[in-house]
């Protein structure tokens, strides 16, 4: 059987899911009596929710005699990981660009890494149906991004199609218009290479690129064969990163349509899941043969955000999760270690206390996120940056942000930046109210931006990241400003109380709350914590006071969300996380043990 292996990357939101979908009904790779749903690929709850892949997965169709195994990728540049250790399985790439929107940061950011890899890319112009496609200007800012990102002859000679993953359409020029996907799946069977075939020896490899879970048969290892064929009930040899040792394939399954099917034998080239091998994790590899090797390990960029992670200390701790001990935090963590290679875990201050690093806000979030769902109870630090000392010289990450924003805000945009030291690269307007501008910023200046952004441009700014590397630490960057409207007593708050706190700040909760005293129930409109008592209520006596007929009429609290609050919390803070509340207080409860004096100004 012939095989051909590729990845679809793009930005985020440009239609590599969708496109997905439609390879595989178009190809049958469902039954006629199973339920179709759109963006299959994106199983967990959080990918439907938020409509973006986080999780690379990969799905398989036959297409005449050749069977086309299919990566999908996230296109957030957070789970930048996830697309590293994927396209070492491939031969290919599937680059989709919004025919509207161009290149962004993130297509940038996959592209570069394919062409590290040295895969043959496919550019597929998405979305043309839109009423503001246009898809002879992507295509150029397509070619300026492979010459900028030193494409050799071979590669700048890439193959174009235009698509309307939406509709199942693909096309080879822009003045026919496709009827179907035939077009861009014979392109990828010509172009891109069959992965390499039998070796003269009997060696077979297979390096671990992802990790799955069966309740019955436990851990599987995925990855693609290389080599010779492998077959179950073989014995192999696994090489770790402390050395090797003698296993048994005990099942090997591959891949119809998304349906992992179990088989007695794999042919090389194809993506194969093994079973019966405990504590293997991703870069292992599995070997077969009478010299057994192993293969390079996955390399990827180090992580360059981090947080504190902890026990959840507050009165209200044990409540409402079942995991609360840091026993069980640790456990968790260190499982999500050995799936996710871009995630580093380290031992904190006290025994009680980790610190988890990143590539970014989005990837932290997520992970805390998927924990609380599951029952975890926790406490959670602001992000801040992990510094790199080099020959003495302190270091810090820096960002490429593309900001795109109505030209009216533009001056905002730019004094905020300056505020974080950033140093402004390029400014387009497009003639039609909008303009995109283009900054380097340090990492840590992007912390809690994206709310302000918001803030600042009514929800009409859209602010996209490229990690840039590490560059001279760039001096004081401005912080939030504004102070905290802090509890000082335990209770259910009262409207009266609310009523009266509204004009001093922004609010969080709203009445009949349970607060308890070091609770941050809103942001104060000055620059200093603000101790209040929310559960006061109305003296109830014969006496009419001044005011007294005046209406009780509460704004909407503010809707707290796990990045709303790591954005918004200061050093002296934390996040209580719990299965069904997020909670925002001091991580000294008692106001008379911490200072409520900010100070002028806040800065890193």
């Amino acid at each position: 059987m012939s095989f051909r292996n590729v990845a679809i990357i793009a930005h985020v939101d440009h239609g590599k899911t969708t496109l997905v979908d439609a390879i595989l009904r178009q190809c049958r790779a469902f039954a006629d009596h199973e339920q179709l749903v759109d963006r299959v690929m994106d199983s967990m709850d959080l990918e439907r929710e938020r409509g973006i892949t986080i999780a690379s997965k990969n799905t398989a169709v036959q297409y005449g005699d050749v069977k086309i195994n299919i990566m999908d990728t996230p296109g957030h540049a957070d789970f930048g990981g996830e697309v590293e250790r994927v396209l070492s399985m491939v031969e290919g790439a599937l680059l989709l660009v919004d025919a509207s929107e161009g290149p962004l940061p993130q297509t940038r950011f996959v592209l570069r890494k394919a062409m590290d890899a040295g895969l043959k890319v496919l550019v597929v112009i998405n979305k043309i149906d839109r009423p503001d496609a246009r898809p002879e200007e992507v295509m150029s800012e397509v070619y300026d991004l492979f010459i900028d990102l030193g494409a050799d002859d071979e590669q700048i000679e890439f193959p174009v199609l235009y698509a309307c993953a939406r509709d199942g359409q693909a096309s080879l020029s822009l003045d026919v218009e496709g009827t179907d996907l035939r077009p861009l799946l014979d392109t990828l069977v010509e172009s891109v290479p069959e992965p390499p075939g039998p070796t003269p020896d009997d060696l077979s490899q297979l390096l671990v690129t992802n990790l799955d879970y069966d309740p019955y048969v436990g851990r599987l290892a995925l990855g693609r064969l290389v080599g010779g064929p492998m077959s179950r009930n073989t014995p192999a040899t696994l090489f770790t990163e402390d050395g090797s040792k003698r296993v048994k394939i005990q099942l090997l399954y591959t891949w119809n349509g998304l349906k992992r099917t179990e088989v007695d034998g794999a042919e090389p080239g194809d993506v194969v899941a093994l079973a019966g091998i405990e504590d293997i994790t991703v870069g292992d590899t599995v070997a077969v043969g009478s010299a057994p090797e192993a293969l390079p390990r996955i390399a990827v960029d180090e992580p360059t955000i981090g947080m504190t992670i902890t026990i959840n200390t507050s009165p209200m701790s044990g409540q409402e999760g079942r995991f609360l001990t840091a026993r069980q935090i640790q456990e968790r963590l260190q499982r999500e270690m050995l799936s996710n290679v871009s995630l580093r875990l380290e031992p904190g201050d006290t025994a009680e206390t980790f610190k988890l690093f990143g590539r970014g806000e989005l990837q932290l979030s997520v992970l805390i996120e998927q924990m609380r769902r599951e029952g975890f109870e926790m406490s959670v630090s602001r992000p801040d940056v992990r510094f790199r000392e080099v020959d003495g010289q302190v270091l810090e990450p820096f960002e490429e942000v593309t900001i795109d924003t109505p030209d009216t805000t533009v001056g905002a945009i730019t004094q905020h930046m300056a505020e974080r030291q950033g140093q402004l690269l390029d400014m387009v307007a497009d003639g039609s109210g909008r303009t995109r501008v283009v900054y380097r910023v340090p990492s840590r200046g992007l912390i809690g931006f994206r709310g302000r952004l918001l803030t600042d441009t009514r929800g009409e700014g859209i602010m996209n990241t490229l990690f840039d590397g590490w560059d001279a630490h760039a001096g004081e960057v401005a912080r939030r400003s504004n102070g905290s409207i802090v509890a000082d007593r335990t209770g259910k708050t009262t409207a009266y109380a609310l009523f009266h706190l509204q004009p001093r700040g922004d609010l969080f909760v709203g009445p009949q709350v349970e607060v308890y005293e070091g609770m941050v129930i809103g942001e104060h409109n000055r620059e200093s914590d603000l101790n209040v008592n929310a559960v006061k209520g109305k003296q109830l006596t014969n006496f009419r006071s001044a005011g007294a007929d005046e209406k009780t009429i509460l704004a909407p609290p503010r809707q707290i969300t796990l990045e709303s609050a790591m954005e918004f919390i200061d050093d002296d803070e934390w996040i209580e996380v719990t299965p069904t509340k997020i909670r925002l207080r001091k991580r000294v409860l008692a106001s008379n043990q911490r200072s409520i004096v900010r100070g002028a100004k806040r800065k890193a």
